[in-house]
């Protein structure tokens, strides 16, 4: 009876419609759902009738079984639930392992053996094979830390002879990916206040967020704000979300993160080429060329002859001498380190990245002249208070607006003035202008500065 009642049943069951996942009884295919709700019936008739077994209760359709059939063919009941837990559990795993690999590059040293793997274009984090960089931001950075200094991209001609990579394309520009939209970046100057540089984070941000965008799409401007200050022992990271994407313009946020919590904030504007009629821009100061004045160095160097300097600012001059900025500086009017009289709040110099950059994708550069524009800018708002003392002075926010190409790996006048100081805040506004006259970014920012009520004393 048992026998020719299944039979019956699975006839039954065949002739009605497939429903959700199908499995194999007895040679045929038989929906799961209906066949758990037969095998549920099944199991209360057999307690009915054997409440006592030596066998105890029936807890799974495993004790219902012929031995004489293959168990491949009979799966247990609810699949489909067991499907959907199974697929839930693993989705918390990986969340797990994303969030340990989060809090652990955080604290993972700079001498990490994980560094950028250009080879190949994909790399590995936490085991995962992931996407290659995509955008070529990350392709002509990678392309120009190849070996030997070399770096010649595909379609791209190489460095001229003797000529070495800017080391902030090869290093300080160049972030691990290590999720998608999640990037670490490395230091390679720290100042003498022993904090991170503000235009390293904002060039860091900017290489981030170029990576979230296409080809076609240049960055317009950028507005950030320094919300903590860095610890220039560990790396940063940073975090970038796709606040939107529209046909013309695209925006993008990214958060820098140190210790878990945000120390930078950045939004960037991209957006695709289009012609206009209307155009104006001021026009370039007339200034010496670069090849006529001399580089920072050089002026230091000067300075130091001098057998009148105290001790102690021959010991500073030294130390200016010896940091590795990745910057060539000359200025146009340098001012006089000995005299304390009020100067008016201006300076001009030629800025560039050092080393070789080349031809490439446009938003790369943009990242080396974030990194640029930082350096020296506030300075402006105290050349007409240097009789006091500084003793503090950090950046609050940052901005910059791109208008026209440019090479950063070529010499622009950087005009730098001070509008407007107060309350223990400076403002400064820059301008980066090329060789031959056209006004290709602007910049402006505000920062604390917190002088001493004394005057200082004579440096000689």
């Amino acid at each position: 009876m048992r026998g020719a009642g299944t039979a019956a049943a699975s006839a039954c069951i065949a002739q009605l419609p497939p429903h959700g996942p199908v499995l194999r009884q007895h040679g045929q295919d038989v929906p799961a759902g209906q066949l758990a709700r037969k095998r549920s019936l099944k199991s209360r008739k057999l307690r009915k009738r054997a409440p006592n077994s030596a066998a105890g209760p029936l807890r799974s359709s495993r004790s219902l079984r012929d031995p004489s059939r293959p168990s491949a063919a009979v799966k247990p009941w609810g699949t489909a639930h067991a499907l959907i837990v199974a697929s839930q559990r693993r989705s918390l795993r990986i969340d797990r392992r994303r969030a340990n690999q989060h809090r652990a590059s955080c604290s993972r040293p700079l001498t990490d053996s994980s560094a950028i793997q250009s080879s190949g274009g994909a790399r590995r984090a936490g085991g995962r094979k992931l996407p290659p960089s995509g955008p070529p931001v990350s392709e002509a950075m990678e392309a120009a830390g190849g070996t030997g200094g070399a770096g010649a991209g595909p379609g791209r001609p190489p460095p001229p002879p003797g000529d070495l990579r800017s080391v902030l394309i090869t290093s300080v520009l160049n972030l691990e990916r290590l999720e998608v939209d999640l990037f670490r970046g490395r230091h390679h100057w720290v100042p003498a206040t022993q904090r991170l540089f503000g235009g390293q984070i904002v060039g860091q941000a900017l290489v981030a967020a170029a990576r979230a965008v296409s080809r076609d799409e240049q960055v317009h401007s950028l507005h950030c704000y320094f919300v903590r200050t860095g610890d220039p022992k560990v790396p940063v990271l940073y975090e970038v979300e796709r606040t939107r994407t529209g046909k013309s313009f695209s925006v993008r946020s990214v958060k820098a993160i140190q210790h878990g919590k945000p120390i930078f904030t950045c939004q960037a504007s991209f957006q695709l080429s289009q012609g206009s009629p209307v155009q104006h821009q001021f026009t370039m100061p007339t200034v010496p060329p670069p090849e006529e004045l001399l580089t920072q160095e050089e002026l230091i160097q000067k300075f130091l002859q001098n057998p009148n300097l105290a001790e102690r600012y021959r010991k500073h001059l030294n130390k200016i001498q010896a940091e590795d900025v990745p910057i060539d500086i000359k200025p146009v009017n340098p001012p006089d380190i000995f005299s304390s009289e009020p100067q008016e709040p201006k300076q001009l110099f030629w800025v560039r990245a050092r080393g070789y950059i080349g031809e490439t994708d446009m938003k790369v550069h943009c990242c080396v002249a974030a990194y640029i524009s930082d350096y020296a800018f506030l300075g402006t708002a105290l050349l007409p208070h240097r009789q006091y003392h500084i003793k503090f002075m950090v950046s609050l926010d940052h901005s910059m607006w791109f208008h026209a190409p440019f090479r950063a790996d070529h010499w622009m006048l950087y005009e730098c003035e001070s509008p407007w100081a107060g309350g223990c805040r400076g403002l400064v506004q820059g301008r980066l202008w090329r060789r031959d006259g056209v006004l290709a970014v602007t910049c402006a920012q505000e920062g604390v500065i917190r002088v001493e009520q004394r005057p200082n004393q004579s440096k000689l």
